[in-house]
């Protein structure tokens, strides 16, 4: 399974969205303390663009060489529609300072030197220590995912439903009429997991696993093609 690192690494260097949260300012204010971009340094470090009125931004400034505390808290959203779409949640704690003149007109960009993580996700919950974090590489299908589990579900369809043969016993039923619905949940380098919706409105996850991990889309496809002969026989 993909470390808890990667996969906090992986969700702060995707498109979820996220909020900074520093203590004392208004969380009702969210629009502008959602990072216009984001990016990991060389030390573990995020940096992060806001508008230059941010009060994020204030905070910052104003603070100087006193440790400002903050959080960056990012939300993982399956992007087809399921049931229980929030697929997980992860949480960056630091000190935050501004870096003047490195940003567009109009933003400003803050640096969070990270203390320590923590992701609540389908694999589990797990605390991530700051070093790991900065060592550890994004998985290389985290901008390809939202486009590849959008095609899956909306033109391979039938292809999905084969992995109900996959399921064993766990597959009570198979009459077509009443098998689950099979929808994509989320893919990684590793394996797809895809969330099956019970026709009583139950619904169950199961992950099926490469033959060994893919490293961009070519090998990906011949993964997944690996994956679906195996469902049809």
């Amino acid at each position: 399974m993909p470390s808890a690192a990667e996969r906090t690494r992986t969700l702060v260097q995707s498109t979820c969205s996220a909020v900074l949260l520093v203590p004392g300012l208004d969380r009702s204010a969210s629009d502008q303390l959602m990072p216009l971009s984001r990016s990991v340094g060389p030390d573990g470090d995020l940096f992060l663009e806001l508008p230059a009125d941010s009060p994020a931004v204030r905070a910052a400034t104003h603070a100087q060489d006193d440790e400002l505390s903050a959080v960056l808290e990012i939300t993982d959203v399956a992007p087809v529609s399921v049931p229980h779409r929030i697929r997980g949640r992860a949480r960056v704690g630091g000190w935050l300072t501004s870096v003047p003149g490195m940003a567009g007109p109009g933003r400003m960009l803050l640096r969070l030197e990270t203390g320590e993580a923590h992701i609540d996700d389908l694999w589990g919950e797990e605390c991530v220590d700051a070093e790991d974090f900065r060592d550890a590489v994004p998985d290389p299908l985290a901008v390809h995912e939202t486009d590849l589990l959008q095609h899956l579900y909306s033109a391979h369809g039938e292809q999905l439903a084969t992995l109900c043969g996959l399921l064993g016993e766990r597959a009570a039923c198979t009459c077509a009429a009443h098998r689950p619905a099979v929808v994509p949940l989320a893919l990684d380098r590793l394996g797809l997991r895809v969330r099956f919706c019970e026709r009583d409105g139950g619904c169950f996850d199961a992950r099926f696993e490469f033959p060994e991990p893919v490293r961009d889309v070519a090998e990906l496809s011949h993964a997944m093609h690996t994956l679906f002969e195996a469902a049809a026989r």
